[in-house]
């Protein structure tokens, strides 16, 4: 089998994509990916150090498509409808790309400056996003996290089919997120629930 002409980097990482989307992240080898492009696995060492390097990349190839989506969301938005629309963005790319999402949330190897880099421009887009609502710097970070917490709980029960009854997940994902507006809502920069007259 004969090297294919023009391999590189960015093709290895798409295809690697491709093959965790459609059959997860775990099928993701050094054997499956050479097959696919149609190489021997020995010419994916010319762009990639290792099965963990790979996965390294994917995480920064993933999150910067997440990005992408959740900018692009709440581009010309702002308030709740930001808020909203960066969550459903956020969800629907877990759905699109299952195994790429997964490869988001997994500790890569050692320190990676790239990997870093994307991750701070995900926090800064969504404290952006959040800092009308005047909840100080402490209290920003604990929205986000909560945020956070709230966006990947719905997506990995909806992926692992947690969620049974026929009804429209996308109502409850619509309303859980209100939910979530409402409560930073009624919160001060101390972190502190405002007293409803």
């Amino acid at each position: 089998m004969s090297p294919r002409a023009g391999l590189d980097t960015k093709t290895i990482v798409s295809a690697a994509a491709q093959i965790a989307d459609e059959f997860g992240i775990e099928e993701v080898t050094l054997a499956a990916l050479a097959a696919k492009l149609g190489v021997r696995s020995p010419s994916l060492y010319n762009h990639i150090s290792g099965l963990q390097s790979l996965r390294t990349q994917l995480a920064v190839y993933g999150l910067e498509q997440l990005y992408t989506v959740m900018s692009d969301a709440a581009d010309g938005a702002n308030g709740s409808t930001a808020v909203h629309a960066m969550g459903v963005a956020y969800v629907d790319f877990s759905r699109r790309h299952p195994g790429l999402y997964e490869t988001t949330l997994r500790a890569p190897e050692g320190q990676n400056v790239e990997l870093e880099a994307i991750s701070d421009k995900i926090l800064s887009l969504i404290v952006l996003v959040l800092q009308v609502y005047h909840l100080g710097e402490e209290g920003t970070i604990h929205a986000v996290r909560g945020l956070r917490s709230i966006l990947h709980g719905f997506a990995s029960l909806e992926h692992k089919g947690g969620f049974g009854m026929p009804l429209d997940s996308n109502v409850s994902l619509s309303r859980l997120i209100d939910t979530f507006i409402a409560g930073i809502g009624r919160m001060n920069a101390e972190g502190e629930i405002s007293k409803s007259v």
